[in-house]
């Protein structure tokens, strides 16, 4: 596929990407072991409070890396269209959710992990460093976060 439209400016990029974590459902979550191991899964996600929050079983691979490793990288997009974000996890308990981030989640969603009859936790993926873009034309300047801080 050839691109022919000019690379998009970093605000613009940064602004294409609020959308799109306000709109899109799923989220590829990268996680590993304390083996090494990798887990990849897609979950369901609200972008709330300059964060990610996620829901699953705390008994789950992924529930238990984010746990014990404290660290995730996140996917959207297909090969030509990317958005990438590596973040700090902190997980909280079906109790320990701030209401805010549930009601978010379950607004989105439709479904909250709270009144489910399984034990869900919530995981915070607080952002470290974030990529996007789309095609290799915007391969330049795909950074638009590096340790936390937005660039643009």
């Amino acid at each position: 596929m050839k691109i022919t439209e000019p690379p998009r400016s970093p605000a613009q990029r940064k602004r294409d990407l609020l959308a799109r974590l306000e709109s899109e459902w799923d989220i590829w979550v990268a996680s590993t072991g304390t083996e090494g191991l990798p887990c990849l899964v897609p979950l369901w996600f609200v972008w709330h409070g300059e964060a990610l929050w996620l829901a699953t079983r705390p008994t789950t691979p992924t529930g238990r890396n984010l746990r014990d490793r404290r660290r995730a990288r996140l996917a959207l997009g297909d090969t030509q269209d990317v958005v990438i974000v590596d973040g700090d996890a902190e997980m909280y308990g079906a109790d320990e959710v701030p209401g805010s981030a549930a009601e978010a989640f379950l607004a989105k969603t439709g479904w909250d992990p709270r009144a489910d009859s399984a034990p869900y936790v919530y995981f915070r993926v607080r952002p470290r460093a974030v990529q996007v873009r789309n095609g290799e034309h915007e391969m330049a300047g795909r950074h638009l976060m590096r340790d936390g801080v937005w660039l643009v």
